[in-house]
């Protein structure tokens, strides 16, 4: 949630769209709900199944699929985006623009998402593992955790 919850927030810091044009899937808790109706965005009525049938909901075939990952909560999201082909060259830019908000983004064939979801998406996830054995390792020397943290998370940045 803190993820989705980042995007919209950039997207409405950067003025690309007002909060009643951002929209959220349904959320069963309803303290998700709440949180995003804090600063103005609303949910969407449900999840569509597949593209096909989204297509057919959404009046239109324009899609753009994008893959940003967690460190969208602080600005720093790597964002990857694939034009699926109907898409018009201002719909990629209002996309970088939009996601540009929380971080950088790059376009790359749909084709290499599975390795940019294993990279990009699960990546963070890692490097956290990563500065958290840091941390454990300069609390093993002594350190305070404070300082071994803050030296872990600089050794990365």
């Amino acid at each position: 949630m803190a993820g989705k919850m980042s995007i919209a927030r950039g997207v409405l810091q950067s003025g690309v769209h007002p909060p009643q044009r951002i929209s959220t899937a349904v959320h069963s808790n309803p303290n998700r709900r709440i949180a995003f109706e804090t600063f103005g965005v609303g949910d969407c009525v449900g999840v569509v199944g597949n593209i096909l049938a989204f297509g057919e909901w959404a009046g239109h075939r324009r899609f753009i699929r994008v893959m940003p990952n967690t460190p969208s909560a602080i600005g720093e999201a790597a964002t990857v985006m694939s034009l699926g082909g109907a898409e018009t060259e201002e719909d990629g830019e209002l996309i970088s623009k939009l996601f540009g908000s929380v971080g950088k983004v790059w376009q790359a064939d749909e084709k290499l998402f599975d390795g940019i979801t294993g990279l990009s998406g699960s990546g963070p996830a890692y490097i956290f593992l990563a500065i958290e054995a840091l941390v454990d390792g300069g609390v093993a020397a002594g350190l305070p955790r404070e300082l071994a943290l803050g030296l872990a998370s600089q050794t990365v940045s």
